[in-house]
């Protein structure tokens, strides 16, 4: 355990961080999952489902809860798959 007074601030704030982080990833791949059962399975509510993962990846993206690149590729891999899901054939 740390004695130093700022020492012990940084791990309250780095335990703040990792929390925080940790509910944001986990809603992150909740969200990416539901989008994509719903664009597999056909369903209504496809384009609204993967509206809201890409509203949250942006979101993650920005604020840098996930690096800006990985938020990109996982939109992009997700707008590829409704896009063939949406194509007839």
């Amino acid at each position: 355990m740390a004695n130093i007074k700022s020492q012990k601030k940084r791990n309250r704030q780095n335990e703040v961080r990792r929390t925080r982080n940790q509910a944001v990833r986990s809603e992150l791949k909740t969200r990416i999952k539901t989008a994509r059962v719903a664009v597999d399975g056909g369903t209504e509510t496809a384009p609204e489902s993967v509206r809201l993962a890409q509203k949250r990846l942006a979101k993650a993206g920005a604020k840098g809860r996930i690096h800006k690149n990985q938020a990109a590729r996982r939109t992009s891999r997700l707008m590829r798959r409704q896009a063939k899901a949406d194509t007839p054939g």
